[in-house]
């Protein structure tokens, strides 16, 4: 009931918001900051990062706020905008990287030797983008199946296979590092 009420409030809050209200745009911004962070922490494992990802989201939010045509799809909308954002930064992150293959496997070998006490960041951190970002909208973010499709731009049973999938691989990971 209480996130009924929330929805409206923020449906109510975007209408301002595109109507030129910044009182309203305030509100919102006060309203999602920390949820967008986290979004964009657990995306991409990074504080600073997930700052930046946050403010250049915010960015994108306030640009196209006018062009969003259903208030009922922002929840969704501003959590697309953050996970393209996230992806921007981890696809940026890994071009720059100057770790050779060898290396990196040699160091993740090692890491997972010495290191059998991994938490669950750990293991997300572990999954592709598109496992990550759906399983973080789901349970984290608790959208529905149907607001992920809106949110990654792609079917309903995509969603499902990706969620399966990511479970399967998580569950997995779990078993090596834990049993």
């Amino acid at each position: 009931m209480a996130s009924e009420r929330s929805n409206i409030e923020d449906q109510l809050l975007v209408m301002d918001a595109q109507d030129g209200d910044a009182k309203a745009m305030e509100k919102l911004v006060r309203r999602w900051q920390k949820r967008l962070w986290q979004h964009a922490f657990r995306m991409t494992g990074d504080n600073q990062a997930a700052w930046d990802v946050t403010q250049q989201s915010w960015l994108g939010i306030i640009k196209g706020l006018r062009k969003l045509n259903d208030p009922a799809n922002f929840r969704a909308w501003v959590y697309r905008i953050t996970t393209n954002k996230s992806i921007d930064w981890i696809k940026k992150r890994k071009a720059t990287k100057q770790i050779s293959l060898e290396e990196s496997q040699v160091h993740q070998h090692q890491g997972q030797q010495e290191q059998k006490d991994i938490g669950l960041r750990e293991l997300l951190e572990q999954l592709d983008m598109r496992k990550k970002a759906v399983l973080s909208l789901y349970y984290f973010e608790q959208l529905s199946i149907s607001e992920i499709s809106i949110a990654l731009k792609i079917p309903k049973g995509t969603v499902k296979s990706r969620l399966h999938k990511a479970r399967e691989e998580l569950k997995k990971l779990w078993q090596e590092h834990f049993e």
